[in-house]
């Protein structure tokens, strides 16, 4: 059994331990095991060992690995997890089975027009801005619910949950905590948020979906 097969079924566990500490019902926290800069070599040990749910951060990369993949793979589940340029709308509702990072009015409105066009609906989540860093993608927190608002009355999309990436170099509870509040006052069911380093904290706080990308394959 390779490294990342073991590192996949440790993460599970402790994924499966935090549940438990949490007073969570046993699976409710989705892995997406985050693969970007990895090929098709190290990822297929993975999906062999039983995970569907995987993470790219950059379109192009995805497109040119993720297709014959998902061809041998029916049921894999890619998600958008870095931030999406309009000019590349089109390529991600093609590929993508849900784009974490809708943030903006402009963005919203190309996703719109490729659905329409294409008759292919990914997943949609609002990325949120937790630590207002200037350098980070992501929507103002004071500014989420109305957006997502605005995603589904004036765009028709429909938003299922919100994403953040907490400051590095802050405790990350605080950020999730706010998420969590974001996504009640706007009404979506899931949570993506934790990463290799406090996946943990993220399943305490209401996370339904963890990105743990070096925790399962290694550094990069």
């Amino acid at each position: 059994m390779g490294d990342a097969v073991q590192q996949f079924f440790a993460v599970k566990a402790k994924i499966a331990a935090a549940e438990r500490e949490a007073g969570r019902q046993a699976g409710a926290v989705t892995v997406v095991a985050v693969s970007k800069t990895f090929d098709a070599a190290d990822i297929s040990p993975v999906i062999e060992a039983g995970q569907r749910v995987f993470g790219e951060n950059r379109v192009q990369e995805a497109q040119g690995k993720w297709p014959a993949l998902k061809e041998a793979f029916a049921d894999i589940e890619l998600h958008l997890i870095g931030p999406l340029q309009s000019n590349k709308a089109r390529e991600a509702v093609a590929l993508f089975d849900v784009i974490e990072t809708v943030d903006r009015d402009k963005i919203a409105v190309e996703l719109a027009r490729e659905i329409a066009r294409q008759g292919r609906a990914p997943k949609l989540y609002v990325q949120v801005n937790t630590g207002s860093e200037p350098q980070k993608a992501g929507i103002e927190p004071r500014d989420a619910v109305a957006f997502v608002t605005r995603c589904r009355d004036v765009h028709g999309l429909a938003i299922e949950g919100l994403m953040c990436i907490p400051p590095a170099d802050e405790n990350p509870g605080p950020h999730f905590a706010l998420l969590e509040k974001l996504g009640q006052e706007a009404g979506v069911a899931k949570l993506s948020m934790g990463m290799s380093g406090d996946y943990e904290t993220a399943v305490a706080f209401g996370a339904t979906s963890v990105r743990v990308g070096s925790a399962i394959f290694g550094s990069r």
